[in-house]
């Protein structure tokens, strides 16, 4: 129970981290391309790879994994925001912004995923 407890504690630090950093990215960098989401989901990716490559080296333990992987990272990122930005561009037929948006979250984020990992791996 004090497991559950630390999850549903980091994940509302997770999402109060993406909250304030979506209106920083957002105040500073207007835009019609969703940069804020974009940014959070690629360095949650990054952050969730050194975090597997830790556990599965033994470096940290399960626990820490469901606290800092499923907790604060899970809440942090969020696909569910991509996918409304994503059909709102092609809805502004932003198409170019679209498919950058989709693809370049996908591969740029399965890049940095990888990158953690190996980072994780080799320390």
């Amino acid at each position: 129970m004090m497991l559950l407890a630390g999850v549903m504690l980091f994940g509302a630090l997770g999402a109060a981290l993406r909250s304030a950093l979506s209106r920083l990215v957002q105040r500073r960098w207007r835009s019609s391309f969703p940069l804020a989401t974009w940014l959070i989901n690629v360095s949650g990716s990054f952050a969730l790879g050194i975090l597997y490559g830790l556990m599965h080296s033994q470096r940290i333990g399960y626990e820490t994994w469901l606290l800092l992987g499923t907790g604060w990272l899970g809440a942090f990122t969020t696909f569910s925001t991509f996918g409304v930005e994503a059909v709102t561009l092609i809805e502004q037929k932003k198409y170019g912004y679209a498919l950058f948006y989709v693809f370049g979250s996908a591969l740029i984020g399965l890049v940095f995923a990888w990158l953690g990992m190996k980072g994780a791996y080799n320390w």
